[in-house]
């Protein structure tokens, strides 16, 4: 593909507008681009697959408290009865169900289901805070190919323009309006362009390579992203949506809640259980029952019914030393309350700063755009008639490839601190940017549901997968690329 300079990009974004009304759009969106890492992500599909596995701890603890039934069987030969027995025998083989109903257990199954089902809760919140964090990761590289195409595009420029001056400089240096020093300045720029170029074409490799490891296709013709939603207005509105949704402050809340349940579980050893049992055994002498004595059944079934309680009277110390134990771990999980709490209110502030620093480098950057564009134009200008050195023309052509640069880099920026905040503040999901990912969205909730009162031994589920897809067939990255808008163009 020809490479379009950068300079002629950023002037002609309404021509460029133009021709996209009046052609088919080819270009990928970052809309798109979100939504096939939604799908294909495998480090997405991992944490879903890692909630899956956490959703399995509610009925683990709640198997505990159901009835269980067991049958056992053995089958002995008495090789040497003994002599006291009143009525030995030679082999015998028993078998029989046995059914144990737990009544009481001192709550260990109760809270034991309340800290798993706070730590789903947990889980489905770490899930949004992965979703969140892969999205911000794919706005950063989808920025980034942006980027550094236009910096690859202003360093072509730049290498073009250089190249010119140079003839030009030689020229006039053949008919002895110039120096050879001038010659050497405008040689020494040039190889520098070179070299910054060649730099940009392989940072532009290493975006889209990014890009095709999080999106898991390599990016097209890349349209400007569209503006961010749900902006705050002010840090303090950001700071107080953060406290409500910030996913990672939710998930360290309901861990604490977990905590303290698991301090509750670990009080029950020191008090009773209760349990039902019934059992039928079947017998089997085969005929070796004192001899084959006729007065002897040589088979029976006995039944039985009962109630078994335990206790606890002295453990060593045990339960105590694990309430203290899960306890000190309920202050630790409310401890880390607060630190995440911290974390939020800090990094929300220092990213709200962070994008509002970026808008304002936005503007002072577009009004350095235009001075240098009128700097260089000027010394030009001057130059032909011999007023400025070929020294000022090449400095005035590097502070303009300079401040476009630095444009660019801050629309980047901008748009990537934009979207952090509102990772930060809980609203950078799919469900908050109206994602469309071909079919609903993934709920966590629905697998929680299905899990949590399963009681069938063989319920199995298929056989485990990938769902997400591999890159090793995408083509390696290159440097070209065709026309399109940049960072914040319209």
């Amino acid at each position: 593909m020809i490479r379009r300079p950068a300079a002629l990009r950023l002037a002609g974004a309404a021509s460029l507008l133009a021709l996209a009304s009046a052609a088919p759009a080819q270009a990928d969106t970052l809309r798109e681009a979100l939504a096939a890492a939604y799908n294909t992500n495998p480090t997405l599909e991992g944490a879903r697959d890692s909630q899956r596995a956490t959703d399995e701890d509610v009925p683990i603890q709640r198997a505990q408290g159901l009835p269980s039934v067991n049958a056992t069987g053995q089958y002995v030969e008495f090789v040497k009865p003994s002599p006291n027995a009143f009525a030995p025998t030679e082999r015998i083989f028993t078998v029989g169900p046995d059914l144990v109903v737990p009544i009481y257990s001192g709550g260990a199954v109760r809270n034991g289901i309340n800290a798993a089902q706070e730590r789903v809760a947990a889980g489905q919140a770490d899930l949004r805070l992965n979703e969140s964090s892969l999205f911000t990761q794919v706005v950063a590289a989808y920025m980034d190919v942006l980027r550094t195409e236009a910096l690859v595009g202003l360093a072509t420029n730049n290498v073009q323009v250089l190249r010119t001056n140079l003839e030009a400089t030689s020229d006039r240096f053949q008919i002895g309006d110039l120096t050879i020093t001038d010659v050497a300045q405008s040689r020494s720029r040039l190889a520098l362009a070179e070299g910054d170029l060649q730099s940009a074409e392989a940072n532009l490799i290493a975006a889209r390579e990014t890009y095709i490891r999080l999106v898991g296709q390599a990016p097209g013709q890349l349209e400007a992203p569209p503006p961010l939603p749900g902006l705050p207005d002010t840090v303090g509105q950001a700071i107080v949506t953060g406290l409500e949704s910030n996913a990672s402050l939710i998930a360290a809340k309901q861990r604490a809640k977990a905590a303290g349940f698991d301090t509750e579980v670990a009080g029950a050893g020191r008090l009773p259980t209760l349990a039902l049992f019934a059992g039928v055994d079947y017998s089997d002498y085969f005929g070796t029952l004192q001899a084959g004595d006729p007065r002897f059944f040589q088979t029976e079934t006995t039944a039985s019914v009962g109630v078994r309680f335990t206790i606890p009277i002295f453990q060593g110390g045990l339960p105590a030393a694990r309430q203290r134990q899960a306890g000190a771990r309920e202050s630790a999980a409310l401890e880390n309350v607060i630190a995440t709490e911290r974390q939020v209110i800090a990094d929300i502030r220092s990213t709200y700063a962070n994008w509002q620093a970026s808008n304002g480098v936005i503007k002072s950057a577009q009004a350095a755009v235009e001075a240098a564009e009128l700097s260089l134009e000027g010394v030009r200008a001057e130059n032909s008639i011999g007023n400025r050195q070929i020294l000022d023309v090449l400095n005035a052509e590097q502070e303009l490839v300079s401040a476009r640069a630095q444009l660019v880099t801050a629309r980047r920026n901008a748009y990537v601190a934009g979207f952090n905040l509102l990772a930060l503040m809980g609203k950078a999901e799919a469900r908050d940017l109206n994602l469309d990912t071909g079919g609903p969205l993934y709920d966590p909730t629905v697998n929680a549901d299905r899990v949590s009162s399963k009681m069938n031994d063989w319920d199995r589920d298929p056989e485990p997968a990938p769902d997400s897809t591999r890159t090793v067939d995408i083509p390696p990255a290159t440097a070209t690329f065709g026309p399109q808008l940049l960072p914040g163009e319209r």
